[in-house]
């Protein structure tokens, strides 16, 4: 199996190029607005935001994940949100995308959480990946929503008293 192990400060370079794959990939580019210095407080910083674990082959970062804790209140206790998990074309097929959700699951389950969750875009073909390891579309009749930081500006600017 490909070995997985912590993200370091001295990855940040790589995971950064990776990170830029995935936005090429998903077509999101127009997103990538963070700096690799946001990323880095983010993840070593006090307090940590965020995690990350890199996939090697060869002495090489080929893939990573980065995650957070989200909570569960009805359940009062935690999940794991993947956030990130991106292989680079290369290295797919060679167990790298396997050893990084094994780890982002024995992670999970080591530190008590009852569920991991993440999002896929409906047309990427990481879904049958992720279905093979035995994940499956969780909507159960939920749709998700969101504001981004221009509706919460407005929502914020309309309520706020005279």
């Amino acid at each position: 199996m490909t070995p997985v192990r912590s993200m370091t400060r001295a990855d940040l370079p790589r995971v950064c190029e990776l990170l830029r794959q995935l936005a090429d990939f998903e077509k999101l580019t127009d997103m990538l607005t963070g700096t690799p210095a946001m990323l880095e407080r983010a993840l070593f910083d006090d307090p940590q935001r965020l995690e990350g674990i890199v996939a090697e082959r060869d002495g090489r970062i080929v893939g990573y994940a980065l995650f957070h804790y989200t909570f569960s209140s009805f359940r009062a206790t935690p999940r794991l949100w993947l956030e990130d998990l991106f292989v680079d074309p290369i290295a797919r097929g060679t167990g790298a995308g396997d050893a990084l959700v094994t780890e982002f699951c024995r992670i999970a389950l080591e530190r008590g959480c009852h569920r991991v969750d993440w999002d896929v875009l409906d047309w990427n073909p990481a879904r049958q990946f992720y279905e093979r390891l035995g994940a499956s579309a969780s909507s159960e009749g939920w749709t998700r929503y969101g504001m981004d930081a221009a509706a919460m500006r407005q929502l914020v600017e309309r309520t706020r008293p005279s």
